[in-house]
């Protein structure tokens, strides 16, 4: 696991969102057909392979309009997502856009689905797509700070995510993200603030305790930091950033032995770690 690739996994908004418009549907089909619709459009309580078949059914049934096919794909796409099956579900969100290019909750669950394969342009581009058809479209901007963030582009990010904390503040994973963000570009005590906020609504957050402890290896507060990253690696044990920040702190402290063994543990979950580190400012005399 990279150093930073189970953090942004973690604070990405999937809104993989159902539309539930498909009322339309039920009023003309009866029977298995009308089970077919509920079960495409139904909720989680619904097996991805229990909605797999029945959108198919709907779209192979071919009597519908080009709004319901396109939503029967979005669905399905949702399904396949729900699955890890990233390349079938770009082809169904894909479709759904074709078919109604005003989607943009298609638009949205697409860039998510690209940015899982990390196709990261395409990403940005769905996203800008499903922000130009709904510029309040909260989780659109948030996914793609989440993009942003693939691509080190932390001050981009950080504007996406202060819109999508403007928009709905009780999106809970912003806060987490905007906090990385904010730490690597050294706004440190928004940034703070910002993983406290976060912390009170998850507790148990590896990638939040990583990047309060980046915050306070950055501010020198060492063993405050050696705290967060021991919190942080109590969760998530093999986070490749928080056994070589850990390792950073333990050596300015004087703790040679500990900071060389945390850091060469690092290194071989992610051999890059070190660079990862100069670039959100932190230089490492190892």
């Amino acid at each position: 696991m990279t150093a930073r690739a189970s953090f942004i996994k973690a604070v990405m908004l999937i809104v993989i969102l159902v539309l539930s418009g498909s009322s339309g549907w039920a009023q003309k089909k009866k029977g298995s057909s009308l089970k077919n619709v509920e079960l495409c459009n139904g909720s989680d309580r619904v097996s991805p392979e229990a909605r797999i078949d029945a959108c198919t059914a709907f779209i192979d049934a071919g009597d519908g309009t080009a709004n319901g096919f396109a939503v029967a794909h979005n669905n399905r796409g949702n399904a396949y997502s729900a699955k890890n099956n990233y390349e079938r579900a770009i082809k169904d969100f894909v479709e759904a856009t074709r078919l109604n290019p005003n989607y943009a909750k298609a638009f949205n669950n697409l860039g998510v689905a690209y940015l899982r394969t990390g196709a990261y342009d395409l990403a940005l581009g769905a996203f800008e797509e499903a922000l130009k058809l709904n510029s309040n479209y909260a989780a659109a901007f948030a996914n793609r700070a989440a993009a942003y963030l693939k691509r080190n582009a932390y001050d981009r990010a950080a504007q996406d995510y202060d819109e999508a904390i403007r928009l709905d503040p009780n999106l809970e994973a912003m806060w987490s993200g905007r906090c990385w963000a904010r730490a690597v570009l050294g706004a440190l005590q928004a940034a703070l603030e910002d993983c406290n906020r976060a912390l009170r609504f998850e507790a148990n957050n590896a990638a939040t305790y990583d990047s309060r402890a980046l915050i306070k290896l950055k501010m020198g507060q060492l063993s405050a930091a050696i705290d967060d990253y021991n919190s942080a690696l109590r969760f998530m044990p093999k986070l490749a950033s928080a056994l070589y920040g850990r390792g950073v702190a333990r050596l300015k402290l004087g703790d040679r032995a500990g900071g060389d063994s945390d850091i060469s543990a690092a290194r071989r979950i992610d051999a890059g770690v070190r660079e990862d580190f100069a670039r959100y400012g932190v230089p490492s005399n190892d």
